[in-house]
């Protein structure tokens, strides 16, 4: 790389994925959301991106291209090789679903997480070595490098690698990591063990800054930190702490959606046709519509008992209504995922049982991952449901703002980082309560159309000032500030 500024993405999941078809290597770009993010601005920016190989096919395309870097489309990617047993632990014990269910705070804690011999096990033996082994293969990237480096590692796989990397290479890098997913209070880190808490936080602060998704997720981190860390202490105004003669900066970034792409794809004839097919099906009703991967989270059955109730309670929307649910199967391997589809399901099947007629079946369901199928719906919906238990962000919020062309109604939960922007212009509900939701529901669909114009334009107006390439670019200031500081 011979740019005066270098950036290095590193993740668990790369940005493309290799397979074997017909006994050839095919290559295709990943559709993760940290995936569509970054590669909405590589095009801006000259990007090294390193990541697990985790396919028995991308492991044959190191075997045949060569370890090390490499020119892919628009941009260079490097895949690291895991032993399976390692990659194991570290992903299915500790990440997910330990970190995982933390963050979101959905353990059952009378029950679980038991933290036996086998999690401390794949706390050291798997997460802790596949973070370093990310780091090494980074230090090693990196080494003949002259000038500003930006390290980005992201999201929750990484906790342990800001440590590692700094004692490979020392200030030779700017480490600046972000979180996709939201950072819960201090209480719900103290499911952890007191050791492997403090070396979870110690490690993320030899970074320079930690970027998060609002303002609410920055605040609990310092605040867990100040809890948890003897010594720490943090600077005014509330963004900055010092820890062990080290200064660092937590900031929050919201990530995006790529605008200008988005309206390029909803006038694409694949979508124009998904319209026409959504159109033909729904013909006069009503759209209420929920986009989601199927995990607890999301808080899918109470939105689908709120629209029962709101059914119950209002039958003049009945045959005039109807719940459109695009849900995209998720972790099918992990136990409480694939019930959770199973009791959705259940539910979805007593309302259009119990409220619906032969000519009109109250929710539609339609599961599978169909990005042009969800576009299209984006631009149809008169009420968007958004009503996570917690969420880092939640695109979906910020998709359906662009793309809708109907002066839809988005009605948002305070718990999805999407509330910070777009709270004013929404109809905002608490996730756990489902006669709000009902109300919301009710609201929304006898709301006068000079008010829905208004709020969808003001929603719009929002995601458009604030899209993808303003979070990557804010960033990139922030870590080019760090490095000049040091001079």
């Amino acid at each position: 790389m011979t740019d005066s500024k270098h950036i290095v993405i590193v993740s668990n999941r790369g940005p493309f994925s290799f397979s074997k078809r017909d006994d050839q290597l095919v290559m295709e770009r990943g559709s993760g959301g940290l995936v569509t993010a970054i590669s909405s601005v590589v095009r801006e920016h000259r990007i090294l991106w390193i990541s697990c190989a985790l396919s028995k096919g991308d492991r044959e395309w190191i075997q045949t291209a060569g370890d090390g870097i490499h020119d892919v489309e628009d941009m260079q990617i490097r895949l690291v090789s895991l032993e399976a047993a390692q990659y194991q632990a570290y992903y299915n014990v500790i990440s997910n679903p330990l970190l995982w269910f933390i963050h979101h705070q959905l353990h059952d804690t009378p029950r679980y997480p038991i933290i036996d011999q086998n999690v401390w096990d794949a706390w050291r033996n798997g997460y802790a070595v596949i973070n370093r082994k990310l780091a090494e293969a980074t230090a090693a990237s990196i080494a003949d490098i002259e000038g500003r480096v930006i390290v980005m590692p992201q999201d929750y796989h990484l906790y342990l690698f800001s440590r590692y990397l700094r004692e490979l290479v020392g200030d030779k890098v700017v480490i600046q990591p972000f979180l996709h997913i939201p950072w819960p209070g201090p209480d719900a880190w103290r499911i952890l063990p007191r050791a492997m808490r403090l070396e979870l936080l110690e490690s993320m602060l030899h970074a320079d800054r930690l970027g998060f998704q609002t303002e609410r997720d920055t605040r609990r981190f310092l605040q867990t930190c100040v809890d948890n860390l003897t010594g720490v202490r943090v600077v005014t105004p509330w963004r900055k702490l010092l820890y062990k003669g080290r200064e660092v900066e937590a900031a929050p970034y919201p990530i995006s959606v790529d605008v200008n792409e988005l309206d390029q794809r909803l006038e694409s004839e694949e979508v124009q046709d998904a319209i026409e097919r959504l159109k033909t099906s729904y013909q006069d009703m009503r759209i209420i519509l929920r986009v989601d991967r199927v995990e607890p989270s999301k808080n899918i059955l109470r939105g689908f008992i709120a629209y029962r109730n709101l059914l119950r309670r209002h039958p003049e929307f009945r045959g005039k209504v109807v719940m459109v649910a695009l849900l995209v199967p998720s972790r099918s391997e992990v136990a409480e995922y694939k019930n959770y589809l199973r009791d959705v399901m259940a539910l979805v099947g007593e309302i259009n049982a119990t409220l619906g007629d032969s000519d009109w079946e109250p929710v539609s369901v339609i599961l599978g991952n169909n990005y042009s199928r969800a576009i299209a719906a984006f631009s149809l919906y008169d009420v968007l449901v958004v009503n996570p238990l917690a969420d880092g962000m939640n695109l979906v919020a910020k998709e359906g703002a662009v793309l809708n062309r109907n002066n839809g109604v988005l009605i948002l939960s305070e718990e999805a980082g999407a509330s910070e922007e777009l709270g004013d212009y929404a109809l905002t509900v608490a996730p756990f309560d489902v006669t709000s939701l009902r109300e919301a529901l009710h609201r929304a669909l006898t709301m006068p159309e000079k008010e829905r114009c208004e709020r969808a334009t003001h929603l719009a107006a929002q995601v458009r000032e604030n899209d993808i390439h303003v979070w990557f670019a804010r960033q990139l200031k922030d870590a080019a500030a760090d490095w000049a500081a040091r001079k």
